[in-house]
């Protein structure tokens, strides 16, 4: 069988994120910066090989005192840990969409991970090419990879919420 390669074109493409503020609302942020390698079977992409990271130092949630804080030790540590990685090991076909499981890296501490995903199929762009469209989306808990910071607050709770929404919009263009 024949090897697709696909790359993210970054220009219609996000990693993002959501965090609870202060138990009410929410903080959103995204990478600027990341690399994956991704390949498939022909078009098909049940079974795909993904592998991706991202700088930990392009992490944009639009306040630069809050992006500092986030790289620092309290949190990312991204002097020691610059990258978040993320190595699949199924991509698997469920009820008319996908699921993704693998490994997925902060702060040194590795745990696995399954979130669902939205195939939107494969299209031709203007000029040729054959782009594919995937919503990766899911929650994980930041405490599980060692983000443990958190202030609390003189009404009660917490600063920040425990819990990461994740939306990962993919545009990825043949090779």
């Amino acid at each position: 069988m024949a090897t697709t390669k696909w790359a993210i074109d970054p220009t219609h493409s996000e990693i993002g994120f959501k965090v609870k503020h202060m138990m009410f609302t929410n903080v959103s942020g995204k990478f600027g910066t990341y690399d994956a390698n991704i390949a498939t079977e022909d078009d098909n992409f049940e079974n795909a090989s993904i592998e991706f990271s991202a700088d930990i130092n392009s992490i944009d949630t639009n306040n630069a005192d809050r992006d500092n804080h986030l790289k620092s030790v309290d949190f990312f540590d991204a002097d020691n840990h610059p990258k978040l990685t993320f190595k699949a090991s199924s991509f698997t076909k469920k009820d008319g969409d996908y699921e993704l499981t693998g490994d997925l890296t902060l702060r040194g501490i590795t745990k696995s991970v399954k979130f669902p995903v939205e195939f939107s199929g494969l299209m031709q762009d203007p000029w040729g090419n054959t782009k594919a469209g995937l919503n990766i989306y899911g929650k994980i808990n930041r405490k599980d990879w060692g983000l443990n910071w958190n202030s609390a607050l003189e009404t009660g709770g917490v600063l920040v919420g425990e819990e990461v929404k994740l939306n990962i919009e993919l545009q990825l263009a043949k090779q």
